[in-house]
């Protein structure tokens, strides 16, 4: 049977700032970003199987990229561990979505990671296909499993 592309979007809000950056980005500012999740496989050919036809039930890939990317980044600020952020854990009120990560925030290092904690989550039967990460309307990163293998 013929390999089949499932698509998903999803929409949130995230502040940043680039470590020890040479512009403007060395500043928390936020973005509205959009990920699309695209899975690969084959559709399910067991005939008592309620999944008959799905690659995959775009329910449970939302659910995935939901619970290991949507709901614990929207509204937070990310920021590398080797930046002086301290201070900002004593403002719990202005920071208490904050995630310390080891490694420069970027679009590219972002979709790095959500490829990780996507792929650990899917069925073995499913393989990330790509991931694409608007930062704005018209800057983004893709990432490939071809490219990773």
């Amino acid at each position: 049977m013929a390999k089949i592309r499932l698509t998903k979007e999803f929409r949130f809000e995230m502040a940043h700032a680039l470590w020890n950056y040479n512009g403007l980005c060395k500043n928390i500012h936020g973005h509205s970003y959009i990920l699309q999740v695209t899975v690969i496989g084959e559709p399910c050919r067991n005939e008592t199987d309620p999944k008959l036809g799905m690659v995959m039930d775009f329910g449970d890939l939302k659910r995935i990229v939901k619970d290991e990317i949507v709901d614990k980044m929207d509204h937070s600020i990310v920021l590398n561990r080797v930046a002086d952020y301290k201070n900002f854990i004593n403002v719990p009120q202005l920071f208490d979505r904050i995630h310390i990560v080891p490694y420069q925030p970027t679009c590219e290092n972002l979709l790095v990671d959500f490829a990780e904690r996507i792929r650990a989550r899917l069925p073995e039967e499913v393989s990330l296909f790509s991931l694409k990460l608007h930062e704005t309307a018209n800057s983004f990163a893709e990432w490939y499993a071809e490219d990773n293998e």
